[in-house]
């Protein structure tokens, strides 16, 4: 999927205003998730993402140990312009969706692997009501 499919698609989903909107949302997040991803994850991830995609997120993951409200508040401060943690929910999870149609089966088990159990709320296992 290129850089501009995937961004159109994560504006389409979320109603968004513009696409500068939708880029930051995309850039939050991912930047958060590499923070949060060990080793080379992020790096394998990066190669399934194109363009400022992959520029996103770091060579070598973080691996910092943070629980997925301090994710979403997190992704909120990154995108600014008043991005609320209740709205930078929404967005991750809507980007969490377009990465797992982005994503090759494998890269996205490896990824989904290390995020612990409080993460299925990103990945849209768990209802939006429960959060």
């Amino acid at each position: 999927m290129q850089e501009h499919e995937f961004v159109a698609a994560v504006r389409q989903s979320l109603e968004l205003p513009d696409n500068e909107s939708a880029e930051r949302a995309v850039t939050a997040t991912l930047t958060v998730l590499g923070q949060r991803l060990e080793g080379g994850e992020s790096k394998d991830l990066a190669a399934q993402l194109a363009g400022r995609l992959a520029d996103a997120l770091p060579h070598e993951g973080g691996g910092e140990r943070f629980d997925v409200d301090t994710f979403y508040q997190r992704i909120a401060e990154q995108e600014g312009h008043g991005v609320t943690v209740a709205q930078a929910r929404q967005h991750a999870r809507a980007i969490a969706k377009g990465l797992e149609t982005a994503l090759s089966d494998g890269e996205w088990q490896d990824f989904t692997s290390q995020l612990p159990t409080d993460y299925q709320d990103f990945l849209g296992t768990d209802p939006v009501q429960n959060h």
